[in-house]
């Protein structure tokens, strides 16, 4: 369940995209199995700064309340808006309908610094 295509952090959000436009971001698998059932997520507005390794938003399940942390510094251009009614699209596809938002990163090279699937899976012993 750690597809090969994406990037990854120590905090279990996975990039999708090289970073020579924006990017996207989500949750892995790891994170929403070990979250529960996801009630509640609360995202930054298009054109908000993130700061790597800072917090942009949260994730409430039925168990806890998870800091986002974001993996690259940048401008948000997207949230997915769907997560607002339906924040549980996050248990049942993380990689894809259940993604977060899209970051203009503000070094693109910073993605690629990301871990592999490899180190992230060496990393959660998955």
């Amino acid at each position: 369940m750690i597809p090969e295509d994406l990037r990854y952090t120590a905090e279990h959000e996975w990039v999708a995209g090289d970073g020579s436009g924006p990017v996207r971001v989500g949750i892995t698998h790891f994170a929403q199995d070990a979250l529960g059932d996801i009630v509640y997520v609360q995202l930054p507005e298009e054109g908000a700064t993130v700061e790597a390794g800072e917090s942009f938003g949260e994730v409430e399940s039925t168990k806890s309340v998870s800091e986002l942390y974001a993996p690259v510094s940048g401008t948000v251009v997207a949230r997915n808006d769907q997560l607002v009614d339906t924040p549980e699209v996050i248990n049942t596809d993380p990689y894809g309908a259940g993604w977060l938002v899209q970051l203009a990163p503000s070094d693109p090279a910073a993605v690629a610094g990301l871990l592999s699937a490899s180190a992230y899976q060496e990393l959660t012993g998955s």
